[in-house]
C-alpha cells in the first residue's frame, strides 16, 4: 500500500491512504491519526489500512479526493531516529580520491553511518532554505527505509522482517562546510540542513520484483534545473543491503518504530548513468582534469527527484523542490 501525511496545521499531519496511481488518497481517520501511530502498532492496523488501500485502488473508497503532493509533508513529519548510512562505496571511493585522500580497506565491509537531525524534516515540494551560498548547497537522492522495532543484536534477517516502508530522500548537504566539521573529529552537523522526503511511502510488496535482497532495484532519477543529470540503478553497486545496514545500526542499541534508514548517495561506477550528487560530479572531475567545473546550486534552482517502475509510472511521487534564500530576521 501507500501512505501520506497532509498539512493540517499540527506537527505530525493526518495520515492518508494513496491510490497506487497516486491519483486519489483517503483519510485514514477511525483507523490512525498519523504515521507513527500506525507504526507503532502496525501488525493490528496496517491490515486495516491495507483494506481501505483495496477499496481505493477499485473506486469504491466513499470519500475518496485528488491527491495533490503539494499538500503533503514527509511521510513521517518528525522521526524518532533518522540515521543515514553510505551503502554506495563507489560514491565514498570517488569523493575521496579526489582529494587524494585513501580509501581504507574496512569501508568495504564496515558500513558508514552517521546519525542527524529528525526533529524537522521538509515535505517534497517544500522549498530548500537557506542563508547562503557560498555554503556550497547540494542535493543528495537517496533511498530510504522505515521501520518497526529493531531489537539490539538483530542479525540481518530479523532486520529485514521489521522494514515496513520504503520512501525517497533528498538529503541535502552544505559541502563547504563539511571540511571543517568532520575536521573535529565529531561528525555532521550544520553541514546537514532538515531532509526532504518523496509524498509517499510504500510497503515493500509495492515493488514487486523491484525489491529483492533487501534492494530497491530502479533507476532513481535526479533533475537538476529542468536537466536530467542521473540515473543510476538503486539495485547496482549497492555494497550494503538495508538489512545488513539495519544490523549494523543495531549491533549495540535497539531501533524503535518509526526508526528512518537512508541508504547515502546512490552511486554506480558506471559514469555514464550520472549523479546522484553534485559532489560526485566534481570528483570525477577533479580526477579527470584536476580541477572542478560544476558549481554547487545557487538560489532559484530547483530539483526534482524520482523513481520510476517498469511501465515507467512514478512509484512514490516526486521530491519536487526550489532553493530559495532565507530572509534576515528583524532584530527587535
Amino acid at each position: 500500500m501507500k501512505l501520506a501525511t497532509l498539512k493540517d496545521g499540527s506537527r505530525d499531519g493526518q495520515l492518508v491512504v494513496v491510490a497506487r496511481d497516486l491519483k486519489t488518497a483517503h483519510v485514514a481517520d477511525g483507523i490512525a491519526p498519523t504515521l507513527q501511530a500506525a507504526l507503532d502498532d502496525w501488525a493490528f492496523i496496517s491490515p486495516q489500512l491495507n483494506d481501505l488501500y483495496l477499496l481505493l485502488n477499485t473506486g469504491r473508497a466513499a470519500r475518496s479526493f485528488d491527491f495533490d503532493p503539494a499538500q503533503c509533508m514527509a511521510p513521517l513529519p518528525r522521526a524518532f531516529q533518522w540515521v543515514d548510512g553510505s551503502a554506495y562505496v563507489n560514491h565514498v571511493e570517488l569523493v575521496r580520491k579526489a582529494r587524494d585522500a585513501e580509501m581504507p580497506a574496512s569501508f568495504w565491509d564496515d558500513p558508514l553511518m552517521y546519525q542527524g537531525g529528525s526533529d524537522d524534516f521538509l515535505g517534497p515540494t517544500d522549498d530548500i532554505v537557506l542563508a547562503h551560498e557560498e555554503w556550497g548547497i547540494d542535493f543528495e537522492a537517496e533511498v530510504a527505509v522505515i521501520t518497526g522495532d529493531v531489537p539490539m543484536g538483530s542479525t540481518p534477517h530479523q532486520a529485514f522482517d521489521q522494514i515496513r516502508l520504503l520512501v525517497l530522500v533528498n538529503d541535502v548537504s552544505l559541502r563547504n562546510l563539511i571540511p571543517a566539521e568532520l575536521g573535529k573529529g565529531f561528525g555532521f552537523l550544520q553541514s546537514k540542513p532538515a531532509s526532504s522526503f518523496s509524498p509517499v511511502a510504500v510497503t515493500p510488496d509495492e515493488l514487486g520484483d523491484a525489491w529483492q535482497d533487501a534492494k530497491v532495484h530502479l533507476p532513481l532519477r535526479s533533475t537538476w534545473n529542468g536537466k536530467l543529470v542521473g540515473q543510476p540503478h538503486a539495485g547496482v553497486d549497492m555494497v550494503f543491503n538495508f538489512a545488513q545496514l539495519l544490523a549494523h545500526l543495531c549491533k549495540t542499541r535497539n531501533a524503535r518504530a518509526g526508526t528512518i534508514l537512508g541508504s547515502g548517495t546512490v552511486s554506480n561506477k558506471d559514469a555514464k548513468r550520472g549523479y546522484s550528487c553534485i559532489a560526485e560530479k566534481r570528483a570525477l572531475e577533479m580526477i579527470a582534469d584536476g580541477v572542478s567545473s560544476t558549481p554547487f546550486m545557487l538560489f532559484g534552482d530547483t530539483i526534482k527527484i524520482e523513481m520510476l517502475d517498469g511501465a515507467g509510472k512514478s512509484v512514490f511521487g516526486a521530491i519536487d523542490q526550489v532553493v530559495k534564500q532565507a530572509q534576515a530576521k528583524k532584530i527587535r
